[in-house]
């Protein structure tokens, strides 16, 4: 502890700099595993469409990329981040299928130009 009070004493904002990057690296960290543990389980893969999921929950469990699942429903990659499928076919004024087929579409195309 008499170190730590003596960094306090001499550098605080070098203390405060360091714990600051340390709990931003233990987010990350966190957030890492999270993402690892939830996408290795099996059940998340190649999951039906449905209207509660993002393009972005999309294109991870499709194994697909991001521009991939955006260009099919034509959107900017940047606009596509958090857009929900429900959302988006009310809006269009299509049904949830027809979006599901041209990202099957999209997807069908993109994994036959990856052989």
């Amino acid at each position: 502890m008499g170190k730590l009070r003596q960094l306090w004493k001499s550098n605080k904002l070098l203390l405060i700099a360091f714990v600051f990057a340390a709990l931003i690296t233990v987010v990350f960290i966190v957030r890492t595993v999270v993402f690892t543990v939830y996408w290795a389980d099996p059940s998340h893969r190649d999951q039906a469409v449905a209207p509660w999921m993002t393009t972005w929950y999309v294109a991870n469990s499709w194994d697909l990329p991001r521009g991939v699942v955006a260009d099919a429903l034509g959107l900017e990659i940047g606009a596509a981040r958090g857009v929900v499928l429900g959302d988006l076919a009310a809006a269009r004024g299509v049904t949830l299928a027809q979006l599901t087929a041209q990202i099957q579409a999209a997807a069908a195309a993109f994994r036959a130009a990856q052989q």
